[in-house]
């Protein structure tokens, strides 16, 4: 089998194609149009690449995408970019925005009201990150686009 010639960003042709990035502006249907996005991504990705994208990923990665840039708005002023790529078999959902403070997720607390997001988006995914970067911070989230993704227990895969 031939190798597949890399491009000058390391990554295969097919690779580059299975990524999108979208500034969100902060018009208030930001989390509503990410969701949609996030959607339409992995919709495409199986539709033109043959991927194989199971119904639990698809609404894991909204669920994703509406906790990160909600907390992004939330939090963080100024534009969020968010970053959809496909890594061999999981999602990656990357969300990057302007704030250097990074975030910690809290200890449960059934009587808390809201603040959960990030211990969602840490109980669903295959893996998780935070880096600060030159300007603000970008959180990702991978996500395995099948229902058992090699038997790792949800939260527990390493990145």
């Amino acid at each position: 089998m031939e190798p597949v010639p890399l491009g000058e960003d390391g990554t295969a042709p097919y690779e580059r194609t299975m990524q999108t990035t979208v500034a969100l502006d902060g018009d208030g249907t930001d989390i509503a149009r990410a969701r949609r996005l996030a959607a339409g991504f992995l919709t495409r990705v199986q539709a033109e690449h043959g991927l194989p994208v199971s119904q639990r990923a698809l609404d894991v990665t909204q669920l994703v995408v509406s906790e990160l840039v909600t907390n992004a708005r939330k939090y963080a002023p100024g534009p969020v970019l968010l970053d959809l790529r496909i890594a061999g078999d999981l999602v990656e959902v990357a969300v990057w925005d302007s704030d250097p403070v990074l975030p910690i997720a809290r200890a449960a607390d059934a009587g808390r009201v809201g603040q959960h997001g990030l211990e969602i988006v840490m109980a669903v995914a295959q893996g998780f990150e935070v880096q600060r970067e030159p300007v603000g911070k970008r959180i990702t989230a991978r996500i395995a686009l099948l229902d058992d993704p090699g038997g790792a227990v949800a939260g527990h895969r390493p990145l």
